[in-house]
């Protein structure tokens, strides 16, 4: 797999979640899908997505830096969205912050086999 492929994969991976599709996500997610050192499958993959947008219902995936790395990507996200109650433990309530995630991708077969994630939940703490 090349990097061109990879960031491609990717980008289809992140226009999936946008579009909440759901039964496409087998195409990008391992069947074993690790989070954080947390083995989680697809289902439990598919389930803390749902949820996210359960309790963000105006969530975007924005990629704003990507680096590709053969069997690795490496992501900034940027969102800027209002989670209706707590997020992260934060008492957010329908407020409209604006955050980024630090992310890395480990690809096996094509799909997302290991994530590591990392939320800046300081700047979030900022605007509260």
């Amino acid at each position: 797999m090349t990097e061109a492929d990879l960031r491609d994969i990717y980008r289809d991976y992140i226009a999936c979640l946008n579009e909440q599709d759901w039964p496409k996500l087998g195409q990008f997610v391992h069947d074993e899908a690790r989070h954080n050192d947390r083995q989680i499958g697809l289902s439990g993959y598919r389930q803390m997505l749902e949820r996210d947008f359960a309790e963000i219902p105006d969530l975007h995936f924005d990629i704003q830096l990507l680096m590709s790395d053969p069997p690795y990507i490496a992501s900034r996200l940027g969102f800027n969205c209002t989670p209706k109650g707590k997020f992260l433990g934060l008492p957010v309530n329908g407020k409209r912050v604006s955050f980024t995630e630090n992310v890395f991708y480990e690809f096996r077969r094509e799909k997302i086999w290991q994530v590591w994630s990392v939320i800046d939940k300081a700047s979030i703490e900022a605007q509260l």
